[in-house]
C-alpha cells in the first residue's frame, strides 16, 4: 500500500491538527499544542501563506503530514525548515514517513534551497538512524534554544 503524498487542502487542517497532537503526545508534551485548526487555515492559506503542508493518504484517509516553511541562512541563503513530520502510530514502519520525507526533499530541491533543516529529539534513536542513513547530518554539538511567550514578556519587562 503505497501512500499518496500531496499538498494539504485548507479544509484538511482539522486532520492535520490531530496529527500535530499525536506528535505532541509521542514527544511527551501532550498539553503543548495551543494552535487551532482555524489558526492553521489562516496561517497556511491566507494572502501570504506561512507554510506548506504535505499529507500522506492511504485508502482516502490522511495518515501522515509534513509541514515546512522557508528560512534564510546568513551562511547558505534560502533554506527550508521541516517543522514537523508525523505519521499515525498505526501506520509507522510502513513507508509513510519515508514517502513524506522524500516529498519534502524533492520540494526543497525544486525550490532551489541550499539546505533543509529540522530538529530531532535525542532519545528518538529510530529517527536519528533514519536521517543519518539518508545522508543527513545530525549536529550533536548544537542545542536548540526557544524563547516562549512568557519568557519573552518577562525578559522585555526586566530589560
Amino acid at each position: 500500500m503505497q501512500p499518496i503524498v500531496r499538498i494539504a487542502e485548507k479544509d484538511e487542517m482539522p486532520q492535520v491538527l490531530e496529527l500535530i497532537q499525536e506528535l505532541a503526545d509521542f514527544e511527551k508534551e501532550p498539553d503543548a499544542v495551543a494552535i487551532t485548526a482555524d489558526d492553521l487555515k489562516e496561517a497556511g492559506y491566507g494572502e501570504t501563506p506561512l507554510f506548506r503542508c504535505f499529507v500522506a493518504e492511504v485508502d482516502n484517509t490522511i495518515v501522515g503530514m509534513a509541514l515546512v516553511y522557508f528560512r534564510f541562512s546568513t551562511w547558505k541563503g534560502r533554506t527550508l525548515h521541516l517543522e514537523d513530520l508525523v505519521v499515525k502510530d498505526s501506520m509507522r514502519g510502513k513507508g509513510v514517513g519515508e514517502s513524506l520525507y522524500k516529498e519534502v526533499m524533492n520540494y526543497g530541491r525544486t525550490e532551489g534551497v541550499k539546505r533543509i533543516q529540522w530538529e530531532v529529539l535525542g532519545w528518538n534513536k529510530g529517527a536519528i538512524k533514519f536521517y543519518e542513513r539518508t545522508g543527513a547530518n545530525v549536529l550533536y554539538d548544537w542545542h536548540v534554544v526557544h524563547m516562549h511567550e512568557d519568557g519573552l514578556k518577562h525578559y522585555l519587562r526586566e530589560h
